[in-house]
């Protein structure tokens, strides 16, 4: 039996929001592993909001028709005029998609259950708005999900709002609501939360090096799109249009590519991730596509991929069956236009490794001057994962060109970034802002492109060519930065070498002591 939903409630802050919908996930919890209810519970979120949206347009229209004096029938018919809404980019919602519908009807209806008016909305809602096709979960009336604890979560979310502060202040906020869903997701399924999840810190050291500003920006294991929303977040700081670049993708999973795509359409991202899931290696998905930025975490060490020899991607050497790291980082150069640019995070193994044939295509790329800057990142920055990574900044063209103002061809930035971050939890490491900005500035300093650049002992060093093929083509960062400066107290060496043997020799003595009358004490015990 129909009923009637609670009075929405006000719009809800950040922190509200995600308080509410962790709340909501504890509903689901137990019953569905992390990557089940992860479905759920973001797929009722973006419904929610777009319904959200929907309604505050509706009543925008509603209020402006008034004022000008239409009768009732005029409004009501404008009040069904699809173009009233998607010219504000507001999502057409049908009326059986409508979150009010779905509250007054959350345990259901006499012929369907509460699942299967969920699928029909998330169906409803793809038919009617081309950019949502194939995107949203259809996961609600499988047997594996409690339709009570769904009914509940409906009941739940029916107190969250988006809307009601300007639609662009009502995106930001599910945005930012939906990252820390990402990330507390990827946390709850582990290791496996690593496969569509990059920390943010991370992220951000990509896209403030490279800074997407124009152009086509490219991810060729895209995960859920969050290179794009940091991309997108950089235009906005520099107050640029999101319509400056084109966004293109692609990623192996289906579950993660729908993730990928709602997270674009949450964030208002107009990008090409293709049909379809689909194998980078087996099928790209964009095969003349040139891109002038282009950011990607591969996943690390890929033993089983789809190699096939005379590919032409493999400009520098063809990579060893088992392991894929030298395929990506050749299929990414193969993507960049001449002027391009690539941000690719990596395992540390790929900076030094010979096994395979990867020492020879690293030298190749070195000799190519393809290799920009290679930064060593600090460990525990992925709790997915206790592998150590580095990130390659790669570039078709070092010479001055755009912003850059320096020729750095022949040359490569090593940068030693292992003791920046701090410990969140026992278990994950984070960058603060300063230490995205210290590595970011460094390489811009680098290129010229603001402030003045100077080698710093143990943190960065601009490296020719020629010494890097002396030291074999490794590109670990500590081979060639060197020790940070000790400041100098004004102590000669020897008195201070005489000093400390001094102070170590009366240590010893204490200890010897100590020892002694700790044992005369136990003798009398």
């Amino acid at each position: 039996m129909a009923r009637t939903p609670a009075a929405p409630a006000a719009p809800s802050t950040a922190k509200e929001l995600k308080d509410l919908l962790w709340k909501s996930a504890d509903k689901l919890r137990g019953s569905l592993d992390a990557s089940q209810y992860k479905d759920i519970v973001l797929g009722l979120v973006f419904l929610k909001y777009v319904s959200d949206a929907f309604e505050e347009r509706r009543e925008q229209i509603r209020e402006e028709l008034i004022i000008e004096g239409y009768d009732e029938a005029t409004v009501a018919e404008t009040l069904e005029d699809r173009d009233e809404y998607t010219g504000s980019q507001v999502f057409w919602v049908p009326q059986e998609a409508r979150w009010s519908y779905l509250a007054a009807h959350a345990k259901g209806t006499p012929d369907k259950s509460t699942g299967e008016l969920v699928d029909d909305a998330m169906r409803r809602l793809m038919e009617e708005n081309k950019s949502l096709a194939g995107t949203l979960p259809m996961v609600f009336n499988r047997s594996s999900v409690d339709m009570r604890r769904l009914s509940e979560l409906i009941d739940l979310l029916n107190g969250a709002r988006f809307t009601g502060a300007g639609a662009t202040k009502a995106r930001d906020l599910l945005g930012e609501v939906y990252e820390y869903f990402l990330e507390k997701f990827a946390r709850a399924e582990g290791k496996r939360g690593g496969e569509f999840y990059t920390p943010a810190g991370v992220v951000r050291v990509l896209v403030e090096v490279l800074r997407p500003t124009s152009g086509r920006v490219y991810d060729p294991c895209c995960g859920s799109g969050g290179m794009f929303v940091q991309a997108e977040k950089f235009l906005e700081s520099h107050h640029r249009s999101p319509g400056s670049i084109s966004v293109y993708g692609q990623e192996l999973n289906e579950r993660t590519w729908r993730m990928a795509k709602m997270n674009l359409a949450i964030h208002g991202i107009l990008g090409n991730l293709g049909p379809t899931w689909g194998d980078t290696f087996a099928r790209d998905l964009h095969p003349d596509l040139k891109a002038d930025v282009v950011m990607a975490n591969p996943p690390f060490n890929i033993k089983d991929w789809a190699r096939r020899e005379d590919d032409a991607r493999w400009a520098y050497g063809v990579p060893p069956a088992g392991n894929a790291n030298y395929a990506w980082l050749q299929h990414i150069l193969s993507k960049l236009t001449p002027d391009g640019q690539a941000g690719v995070v990596m395992a540390n193994g790929s900076m030094s490794s010979n096994s395979g044939g990867e020492g020879q295509i690293r030298a190749e790329m070195v000799e190519a001057d393809v290799v920009s800057c290679m930064v060593a990142l600090p460990t525990q920055l992925f709790r997915s994962t206790g592998i150590p990574v580095c990130v390659w900044f790669l570039a078709k063209n070092k010479g001055a060109a755009g912003e850059a103002t320096m020729d750095r061809r022949g040359q490569t930035l090593f940068i030693d970034a292992r003791n920046l971050g701090h410990m969140v939890d026992r278990a994950e490491r984070a960058l603060s802002d300063d230490d995205i900005a210290r590595i970011a500035g460094t390489f811009a300093a680098w290129r010229g492109i603001e402030g003045e650049y100077d080698d710093v002992p143990g943190f960065c060093r601009s490296v020719p060519t020629a010494e890097i093929k002396a030291a074999g083509y490794a590109l670990t960062p500590g081979r060639y930065v060197g020790t940070a400066a000790v400041e100098d107290d004004g102590e000669p060496l020897d008195e201070k070498i005489e000093r400390l043997t001094e102070e170590l020799f009366e240590a010893m003595d204490e200890s010897a002591r100590l020892d002694a009358v700790v044992r005369q004490q136990l003798g009398r015990l």
